[in-house]
């Protein structure tokens, strides 16, 4: 008979649901709400795993009390686990990777540390994010944490050897995803990590793109999810932003040639492929976005009164937030209109936790962090645009949406400030990985687009 999973103290995730990450791009590990490493991955974060805790026996709730390293109060008190004391804080050290977890039991007090390297990996995290370009100074100071939170957290899951960016520290996630990769080397090299976004974006221009939906760390594509058709517009997206030609050497001035996108985008291969939601083959507006699609032909196949549909043809299918990437980071100008429409739309029905992916979502109610957070970057972006060309009133309406959905980032973020795939719609407790690469990233972006301080070197 199986086991079941512990019950969690109230307010909390169940045991054994990874919540956070501890690492510096050569080690990573999962800890779960109480302290426990509930994966443990070497070397680099999409390595070998030492710990894996079964995502489907976490949904299913029959996690056996002695899987991973669990985290117990002293001998004298028993060893009882975390999830047994009256109540558990968890904290990062400022600046750093370096988590803090805190049991009462009673009048008595039970503190573990989970990191690699200890004090010494603090300094070094320390270090590293203060190379990060700041934020304008009129950002609040959730903005700053938010963005701080998000850096480090991409530096726990990019392999700092390879550049090889995990989707996440759990079981079926601990893979390279093209899309979500590509969108973290556009983010860390707007966040002034060039060297970082080099690697990220050289790992991705050895990957056969057409093999697979993932890949593990040495490049291998892993069976199971077929190709999707925006993974090479991801991955010219983040060789141009980390400045790098298709031969993965930095961009020389009047080199024509370094703007020629893979053959993928080239083509248009748009059409009977895979989309960012893995949902099946079909014509999907995020495809045709990604593959560089001219904006006639997209206006012809997914244009409705509302806005832009997920599947071309298709009214029933609805508006799709993937719209944003139309305005970042495949900026078409033919289409930001259409993309006003769609995204003041969908922002004007998302939940204080924020978006669905799209309107015709069959995946229930919860809210996804990456769709939020890339439609308040391509919300914010458009109202700079608008104000520039003087649409005061548009301009407005879109930073007050964009605005409104990193205040959703914020109240989905757990109380360390990491950002889960999707939270309960309820509670907003998080019901999958947490922290997902590709949703920091898009914060980092989206916070950058709001309020972005010094400019690019």
């Amino acid at each position: 008979m199986d086991p079941r999973t512990p019950p969690g103290l109230p307010g909390l995730p169940p045991p054994f649901l990874g919540t956070a990450i501890v690492g510096h791009g050569r080690a990573t590990a999962g800890i779960d709400a109480y302290g426990s490493v509930v994966d443990l991955r070497v070397p680099g974060p999409a390595g070998r795993a030492l710990i894996a805790v079964s995502p489907e026996r976490q949904a299913a709730g029959s996690v056996a009390a002695g899987s991973g390293i669990v985290a117990r109060a002293s001998p004298d008190l028993g060893s009882p686990p975390f999830w047994r004391a009256d109540s558990v804080e968890q904290r990062y050290l400022p600046g750093t990777n370096v988590l803090r977890t805190m049991a009462r039991f009673g009048g008595r007090k039970a503190v573990v540390l989970r990191s690699f390297g200890g004090l010494a990996a603090a300094s070094a995290d320390r270090r590293w994010l203060a190379r990060a370009r700041p934020l304008a100074a009129e950002a609040p100071a959730w903005g700053r944490a938010m963005y701080e939170r998000s850096l480090l957290a991409l530096r726990a899951m990019t392999d700092r050897r390879t550049g090889a960016v995990v989707a996440g520290a759990r079981e079926g996630w601990a893979y390279v995803w093209p899309r979500d990769a590509g969108a973290v080397a556009i983010a860390l090299a707007a966040a002034g990590y060039r060297p970082e976004a080099r690697r990220v974006a050289r790992f991705l221009l050895g990957l056969d793109l057409d093999a697979a939906a993932r890949f593990s760390g040495t490049g291998k594509p892993v069976a199971g999810r077929g190709a999707q058709g925006d993974a090479a517009g991801w991955v010219a997206a983040a060789v141009r932003a980390a400045g790098l030609d298709w031969n993965g050497v930095p961009r020389q001035p009047r080199v024509v040639s370094t703007d020629r996108p893979p053959r993928a985008v080239v083509a248009g291969e748009w059409t009977d492929l895979v989309d960012y939601q893995e949902k099946g083959p079909g014509d999907h507006l995020g495809n045709a976005i990604a593959a560089g699609v001219d904006s006639l032909r997209i206006r012809e196949a997914f244009a409705s009164r509302r806005g832009l549909l997920r599947r071309a043809g298709d009214p029933s299918s609805g508006l799709d937030s993937a719209a944003a990437w139309a305005m970042r980071p495949f900026s078409q100008p033919g289409l930001h209109p259409a993309v006003s429409r769609t995204l003041l739309s969908l922002t004007a029905h998302s939940s204080r936790f924020g978006l669905l992916p799209s309107e015709d979502w069959a995946g229930g109610d919860d809210p996804w962090t990456a769709p939020t957070a890339w439609t308040a970057w391509s919300l914010a972006a458009l109202s700079r645009r608008d104000r520039r060309a003087g649409f005061h009133a548009t301009a407005r309406r879109e930073r007050r949406a964009a605005l409104r959905l990193v205040a959703a980032l914020r109240r989905a973020a757990t109380p360390l400030g990491l950002l889960p795939e999707r939270v309960d719609a309820r509670t907003g407790l998080p019901r999958s990985t947490t922290p997902l690469a590709w949703s920091h990233a898009f914060a980092i972006l989206a916070l950058r687009e709001l309020w972005p301080g010094r400019a690019a070197a």
